[in-house]
């Protein structure tokens, strides 16, 4: 079913989340010490047995210097330095397995999976809290220097950082693209990270989030609700931390452009928060709704109209 307010309505809507007085000192101040942690990129090349694309367990460093695993997969036949994609997964996935995604380096881009840490199978670890199928969305959240996707963030700017220097990648020519978790990924380290030239957020998750959490009762945004059921005096100071990683008050600094994408029928993240992320993008923007799908924003579809947008941003591999 429709889960929202119609499209035209849905063009209007603008989100409740207020940025706050700090924001712009917080993010910067985590970044820059982010960055000022050192580290080394390291390349180990996988044997998959695919003949056309080159596959290598990649490790950097990120929030704090700590390491950070992801996949990188580039066309195995290549002449010049490759336009880039670092791509985000979603909530509890992790980066996978080496062989999965395939369809970007088969298309000639280098792509860059960021292992989410804590999720998935345990490549990357968030230290003190090892690794979970779920519970994120709450780690460290009755304080923004302590919640968990403040670090999480960081690990995505970083991402951007380490493609960047690698051999065979023009850095110049590097856009950020996810699905749900993947898309609030895309549109941090679009905001954050600076110079890149694409995002591309499917269904972004961790949008709007004053209405996200009342709206829809499936998680991963239950999880918010159920901890403010039991421990109803944390409401203001768990909105209070959610300000500073709501993709919406992230939007209002973006300069890169973006392109948004909504199924009408998600109920995980709904349509209007999506579409208040979009409508606060301070860059150009562009949104594409899939009116009978759900949380996949289209699909293959919408990836296939991915695939024209970084053609056409970062020119043919």
């Amino acid at each position: 079913m429709w889960v929202d307010a119609p499209v035209e309505v849905l063009r209007e809507v603008r989100s409740g989340s207020t940025v706050p007085d700090d924001f712009d000192a917080f993010w910067a101040d985590t970044i820059a010490s982010a960055r000022d942690a050192g580290g080394e990129v390291r390349l180990s090349p996988v044997d998959c047995g695919l003949r056309s694309i080159d596959v290598f367990d990649l490790e950097y460093p990120g929030f704090a210097g700590q390491p950070v695993r992801a996949w990188l997969r580039m066309p195995r036949e290549r002449s010049a330095a490759l336009p880039a994609v670092v791509q985000f997964t979603g909530y509890g996935a992790g980066r996978g397995a080496a062989i999965d995604d395939l369809l970007l380096p088969s298309a000639g881009f280098a792509q860059l999976v960021m292992d989410t840490r804590g999720q998935g199978d345990g490549g990357t670890i968030d230290p003190g809290f090892g690794t979970a199928p779920s519970g994120f969305l709450t780690r460290g959240i009755t304080h923004p220097e302590t919640y968990y996707y403040r670090r999480v963030y960081a690990d995505a700017v970083r991402a951007v950082d380490a493609l960047r220097g690698i051999d065979g990648v023009d850095p110049e020519r590097v856009a950020v693209a996810g699905n749900s978790q993947g898309g609030a990924l895309a549109i941090a380290a679009g905001v954050l990270a600076g110079g890149v030239r694409a995002v591309l957020a499917q269904a972004p998750f961790l949008s709007d989030l004053p209405r996200a959490v009342g709206i829809t009762d499936r998680h991963p945004y239950r999880e918010i609700a159920d901890l403010l059921g039991r421990a109803r005096h944390l409401e203001p100071t768990v909105q209070a931390t959610l300000a500073y990683v709501d993709t919406v008050n992230l939007a209002t600094r973006a300069t890169a452009p973006a392109w948004f994408s909504a199924g009408l029928m998600d109920d995980i993240t709904p349509p209007s928060t999506v579409f208040a992320a979009h409508n606060a993008w301070a860059g150009e923007r562009h949104i594409v709704t899939w009116p009978f799908n759900g949380h996949d924003a289209g699909g293959s579809a919408d990836l296939a109209g991915a695939l024209r947008v970084l053609r056409r941003v970062l020119g043919r591999p």
